[in-house]
């Protein structure tokens, strides 16, 4: 009688015990590589171009795993100096361990490497050459540098307390913690933090909460 009664226990343990699919216990995939020739293609003339800071073989595309909004996994790309490649994949290994949902993650040529474009689709980016807007300085990101993560949610903030993007208007006020958003002493920061990268949400006159790079510029 006693064997009888164990066993279902068990049984119904086990299936309490097993992970749900589509859980954080599926495996993260992410990995580094040169960029490929169709992607070449595609930059060439749009984030790349003759001129630039950077050559495309100083470059390396980076694919990880990583949870959206809606509570799926989905495999993103993100194009990186590849002198930081393996930082940003271990960044990118941390979020998706503590399941930090970033809306999308590709190229910025997706965008015909219009940032504001990218922004407006909320789109976690890197390498684009263009200068730091306003001047003729080559941005961060002209080298690969630095990456905008989940811009709507973490906008770039003038010093009149204005954003550019509608839908980041409500993202201005930086509490209470919203799904996405990176915060000082929340998982993003600590993790960009811990291979040693700055944060532009400590600006000192602009904030710039999506914005974090190797040199912290």
């Amino acid at each position: 009688m006693l064997v009888r009664l164990v066993v279902p226990v068990i049984a119904a343990l086990a299936v309490l015990a097993a992970p749900a699919a589509g859980t954080s216990a599926e495996s993260f995939k992410g990995s580094v590589s040169t960029i490929p020739s169709g992607l070449r293609e595609t930059m060439t003339g749009v984030s790349w171009r003759p001129g630039c800071p950077v050559s495309l073989d100083d470059l390396r595309l980076v694919r990880a795993s990583h949870w959206g909004f809606d509570g799926r996994l989905h495999a993103g790309r993100i194009v990186v100096h590849r002198d930081v490649a393996r930082d940003v994949l271990t960044v990118l290994r941390r979020l998706y361990a503590v399941r930090f949902p970033i809306r999308r993650m590709v190229p910025v040529d997706a965008y015909a490497a219009s940032d504001f474009r990218s922004i407006e689709a909320d789109n976690t980016s890197a390498f684009n050459c263009r200068p730091v807007e306003g001047t003729t300085r080559w941005s961060e990101h002209a080298y690969g540098r630095a990456i905008d993560l989940n811009p709507i949610e973490n906008p770039y903030v003038y010093a009149d307390r204005t954003t550019s993007h509608r839908a980041s208007r409500p993202y201005l006020r930086r509490s209470p913690y919203r799904a996405g958003m990176a915060v000082e002493g929340g998982v993003v920061v600590r993790a960009f933090d811990a291979v040693g990268w700055g944060w532009g949400g400590r600006w000192p006159a602009v904030k710039d909460y999506q914005h974090f790079s190797a040199s912290g510029r």
